[in-house]
């Protein structure tokens, strides 16, 4: 029986300064009972069909996070990864993700790692980088670590600029970045077709 194709997705969060700032987070954030529906649930798996399992560690704290609180909880997961393993990481999950691969081999082989509107540094508008997220100079590690490299922005994003993606490609020029014209912002889209499509055909370069 064929296995199927993981993904390991790890999704945003946000960092702050001291705990005062956390606090009065906390406290004038605005709250909705309106469900918010999002590309990366059902939407991911149903378009991505039976083929395919999808993983989303429930990252530490992600209201305040800290980088090694996740990489502890993210390396708990690594005795149940396949090799030719999917990691999405959005917002940032994707900072996360790039900071990891730059500096650790994983213990399987990475078909593709998406990186989806992650800050690069501390130059948001609204959010700090903290809690240990910041890159260091070099990321070639990344482009050794997975087959393929994607970026994806967004020019109508609000909450990572666009001009993020310019300064990842620098560092990964042989990622392939790509920016939308919109994707609602800061990818608060209900569907994301194109991911699909090139997640699928990712996996079809590997059973050629």
């Amino acid at each position: 029986m064929k296995q199927k194709t993981q993904i390991l997705f790890i999704n945003g969060g946000m960092t702050f300064k001291n705990q005062k700032d956390y606090l009065n987070f906390l406290k004038t954030r605005e709250i909705s009972l309106e469900k918010k529906i999002r590309w990366s649930d059902d939407y991911l798996d149903k378009k991505l069909g039976k083929n395919f399992e999808i993983i989303r560690p429930r990252m530490p704290l992600q209201d305040n996070a800290k980088y090694t609180d996740w990489k502890i909880h993210f390396k708990r997961y690594f005795p149940y990864l396949r090799n030719n393993i999917i990691l999405i990481g959005s917002s940032l999950g994707g900072i996360f993700l790039a900071k990891y691969l730059s500096e650790h081999k994983l213990p399987k082989k990475i078909l593709s790692t998406y990186l989806i509107c992650p800050p690069f540094d501390d130059t948001l508008d609204e959010e700090d980088l903290v809690g240990g997220f910041r890159l260091k100079n070099y990321l070639f590690l990344i482009e050794k670590n997975s087959k393929n490299v994607y970026l994806m922005f967004s020019e109508d994003d609000n909450v990572v600029h666009v001009s993020h993606a310019q300064k990842y490609k620098s560092k990964l020029p042989n990622a392939k970045l790509i920016i939308y014209k919109s994707k609602n912002g800061h990818f608060k889209v209900p569907k994301f077709p194109e991911i699909i499509k090139m997640i699928k055909d990712d996996v079809k370069k590997t059973i050629r």
